[in-house]
């Protein structure tokens, strides 16, 4: 969609639950505007020896209810737009869930599959230095995205706590266990996905077993999301990455995809099994119980919601469904649980790794799901219970706790000076 502006639909959706909430336009004006936004330029030394400078973001959207928190994302079609909606969509997310935390997020506009490991890593630590005047375990705190993970974490670490001169674990989480990272981590956001599945389904009066599914994307959260689900009895029939789906309506076997899509730069395009060749387009219209989008923004819009048929959508991604697919979906009776509820498990365990950075006391795996799970099961339950109070759908429903939280914040400590 040539000219989609995903933020226009982060101030659209601010504006009708604050419509509902009563609010008038300066109780939440401040909400539409990022605090900070900064642009670097990150030159880094390529194995050919030629120089290349890459563009890198950082936005800090909101800060009135803790330290900023959000992603980096290495990927080709980053811009400013794009970040400044992931992070206003954080600063929900972890409003929703009752965490300390405002919204930040960041990227660099690179394409990670054509980088060596060395590129990688200069893109990383360059990136980090021009950054650090605003990031820091009190004032923002990255956290791995599409194209980063645990490795290029520990990376930013590194850098943080040279320019720093003693080690700080807790600039970012995410990060390896061995240097302060926390055990449930990398799982985190795939099992939030699940947890929420399971309690959608509940809500519904349903069983999840037996349920068909489909997941876009094959990356930690789908393939998590995926193993995770299956797991609770449903029947994974689809699933897809970037070189396109697979599909059996007997079900997956989903525990061999991720082994062979682990086993090195492998695509679902060359796995071989009992599986139907589709493409990411088809994966988002089959016949399913539970659709799972779990890639990028704008995946479900205003071109193919009106042909969806998925009962249930559980947003993995963060974006994936534009306003006007949101309103088609709506009218047509689909149930979609909104990224800043669904996938918020992530940002749930990245502030237990954080608080166990600063104590410098860390959790077993079990005390860490256990605790993901209590705070889930509660954030859907009270999403839940103000949606069919209002009769809105879950995600104004969610947007009404996380605006709600985050006016209440800002009004109690007024506008400065």
């Amino acid at each position: 969609m040539s000219g989609y502006n995903p933020y226009d639909n982060v101030v659209a959706t601010i504006d009708r639950a604050a419509k509902i909430l009563g609010y008038e336009q300066s109780d939440y004006e401040s909400l539409k505007h990022p605090e900070r936004e900064l642009r670097v330029s990150v030159p880094v030394r390529m194995d050919d020896g030629s120089v290349k400078v890459f563009d890198g973001y950082r936005v800090q959207h909101s800060t009135v209810r803790g330290p900023a928190k959000g992603g980096i994302r290495f990927h080709h079609a980053v811009d400013n737009n794009e970040v400044k909606a992931l992070a206003a969509w954080m600063t929900f997310k972890c409003a929703v869930v009752g965490i300390p935390y405002g919204g930040g997020k960041g990227g660099v506009v690179c394409d990670p599959t054509k980088l060596s490991q060395n590129e990688k890593r200069g893109i990383a630590r360059r990136y980090t230095a021009m950054i650090a005047p605003i990031i820091g375990p009190e004032s923002d705190i990255p956290a791995p995205d599409v194209g980063t993970n645990a490795e290029v974490m520990g990376w930013i670490m590194d850098t943080y706590s040279m320019i720093k001169g003693h080690c700080v674990p807790g600039v970012v989480t995410g990060k390896p266990i061995a240097i302060g990272g926390a055990k449930g981590r990398a799982e985190a956001t795939g099992r939030g996905v699940m947890i929420t599945a399971v309690n959608t389904c509940k809500a519904l009066g349903k069983d999840i077993k037996g349920m068909s599914v489909a997941v876009q994307g094959m990356g930690n959260v789908g393939s998590i999301s995926a193993l995770l689900i299956e797991q609770q009895g449903a029947k994974i029939v689809a699933v897809s990455d970037v070189s396109g789906g697979v599909y059996n309506k007997n079900g997956l076997n989903i525990k061999e995809i991720v082994t062979f899509l682990d086993s090195g730069k492998k695509l679902l395009k060359d796995y071989q099994g009992d599986v139907e060749r589709i493409s990411n387009d088809e994966i988002l219209l089959l016949d399913v119980d539970i659709l799972v989008p779990a890639a990028l923004e704008n995946q479900i819009n205003a071109g193919n919601a009106e042909k969806i048929k998925a009962k249930i959508i559980v947003e993995g991604a963060n974006g994936p469904t534009t306003v006007e697919a949101d309103e088609i979906l709506d009218k047509k009776g689909v149930v979609v649980v909104p990224d800043i509820l669904a996938n918020a498990g992530g940002v749930v365990v990245s502030y237990f790794e954080w608080v166990q950075n600063i104590q410098s006391l860390y959790w077993d795996e079990e005390m860490v799901n256990t605790r993901l799970k209590a705070i889930l099961d509660d954030s859907f339950n009270a999403v839940w219970s103000i949606a069919k109070e209002n009769k809105v759908n879950t995600r104004t429903g969610a947007y009404l706790i996380a605006v709600q939280r985050v006016v209440e914040a800002t009004k109690l400590r007024g506008i400065w000076p």
